[in-house]
């Protein structure tokens, strides 16, 4: 991507504006619309106006409308939600844009979403209650009472295995605003991501609006390219990137796995590891460096394959690097689940080398083609070999172009460098499936013993 890397620095028409709509509604919500000041209204007026000329005009009028006169209610809420979604999503569409010309890839193609079951409409209409109240407190009015009042909505929600993707959201959410509680006190409100939570919260308690089931069966090889750690207080997931070359010879495409678990703040390092890897064998390939073949493994029209072992067995050592110059290339891009079009999700598999790492601080850059790329190095996990000194002096990498703060980033998962005169691969995954390294073992052992305790702990009371 040497040649087209340059792109990732030029302006791209009308981004600028539909961010500044999204940021005027964003700071309408930190004082809360219970009784909106002019300043709110405006702000509300101005997300109106950037979806003036969209299938959504006539609703988001009629809810700024009623918001900016403190007589919204839950439908204005959702219909709110809708249009902050629908500008970030077209944001979203123009950088995934700019990125495949910069990839040379293209995007697979769009699949109607399958039909879910029948909800249940009564938890979802609680969540999105609790939604519109702090909407209407604002960040700034958040307490402790508002707070508490998800705590029984999550409780029924992960009852039922299609809402814990809400369940879970709501449960990080709340655990959120409760460690900011009193909202009064605040010096400085976290408004996009707030906006970003309650927006993405809102749409997922509207019956249908959750991401499809499965539309399709993957039968052929997987070729991880790398991990993805994501930690949360109450939450872990792990997403392995990889390319799935289908069994009747169809054209290679990328794909991504995900096993997420809840996890006690004591469990971190890693510790993490224990808590997803008996829930999926792929990380135990992508330590040991080895092929999976998939037989028949559901999965969406976004490329997520819904993981089962019964679906998958180890295939042949196959290293990450020679798949990311060989097959990565001819692969399409998955395409994208409407309620995950958003700047901050965007994270396309990428493969650089030959170009100049330069470290400045904490700060690290890569030099392509001329031009400075940032690297993301606060995403590099700790669960994992892989860091900053590291990419720093590095000469290939694979990772997920994403962007943040107005730029492009690269945030790497795995890098060639030199040790001692040698060639040596190192993988921000490569602990996922056990690991004989002294920081890796002693980790390990740190959250064996927590997590003992907290099970004793737990029987107790249940003896109780």
């Amino acid at each position: 991507m040497e040649e087209p890397a340059g792109l990732l620095a030029d302006a791209i028409d009308g981004l600028g504006e539909a961010l500044t709509a999204v940021d005027a509604f964003d700071q309408a919500l930190v004082a809360g619309l219970r009784r909106p000041q002019p300043a709110q209204a405006a702000g509300l007026a101005d997300l109106a106006h950037a979806v003036a000329g969209t299938p959504l005009a006539a609703r988001a009028a009629e809810a700024a409308g009623k918001a900016a006169a403190g007589a919204a209610g839950e439908d204005h809420f959702v219909a709110l939600a809708a249009a902050r979604t629908a500008l970030l999503g077209s944001v979203h569409d123009a950088l995934l844009v700019r990125a495949e010309e910069v990839t040379g890839r293209a995007r697979g193609e769009e699949a109607g979403a399958s039909p879910r079951g029948q909800e249940a409409v009564n938890l979802l209409a609680a969540a999105r209650s609790w939604l519109s109240d702090v909407a209407r407190s604002g960040w700034q009015g958040i307490d402790h009472d508002l707070v508490s009042g998800a705590a029984h909505v999550v409780s029924a929600l992960l009852k039922d295995p299609d809402l814990r993707r809400l369940a879970t959201l709501l449960d990080g959410f709340a655990a959120e605003l409760a460690a900011s509680c009193p909202g009064t006190a605040l010096e400085r409100v976290p408004a996009r991501r707030w906006a970003d939570l309650w927006s993405r919260a809102m749409l997922l308690t509207v019956p249908g609006a959750a991401e499809a089931s499965a539309s399709g069966e993957a039968t052929g090889r997987l070729l991880p390219l790398g991990v993805d750690l994501q930690e949360h207080a109450t939450a872990v997931q792990a997403q392995v990137h990889a390319v799935f070359e289908p069994a009747d010879g169809g054209v290679p495409r990328l794909v991504h796995a995900s096993v997420s678990a809840p996890k006690p703040d004591t469990v971190v390092g890693a510790g993490l590891w224990q808590l997803l890897r008996p829930h999926m064998s792929l990380l135990q390939a992508v330590s040991e460096g080895r092929s999976m073949d998939l037989d028949g493994m559901p999965v969406t029209a976004g490329g997520d394959l819904i993981w089962s072992d019964e679906h998958a067995r180890q295939g042949e050592p196959a290293d990450a690097f020679a798949a990311a110059r060989v097959a990565l290339p001819t692969a399409t891009d998955a395409v994208t689940a409407p309620l995950d079009r958003h700047p901050a999700r965007i994270a396309v598999p990428v493969f650089m080398e030959g170009y100049a790492a330069r470290k400045d601080g904490d700060a690290v850059t890569f030099a392509v083609a001329g031009r400075p790329l940032a690297v993301d190095t606060d995403r590099i996990p700790a669960a994992g070999p892989l860091t900053p000194q590291a990419v720093a002096a590095s000469g290939a990498c694979i990772g997920l172009l994403r962007w943040d703060a107005g730029a492009f980033s690269v945030q790497p998962l795995a890098v060639e460098t030199t040790v001692r005169k040698k060639a040596v691969a190192v993988h921000a995954g490569q602990w996922a499936g056990g690991t004989a390294d002294k920081a890796g073992v002693k980790a390990e052992k740190a959250a064996t013993d927590a997590v003992h305790v907290l099970r004793e702990r737990a029987g107790r009371l249940l003896r109780k």
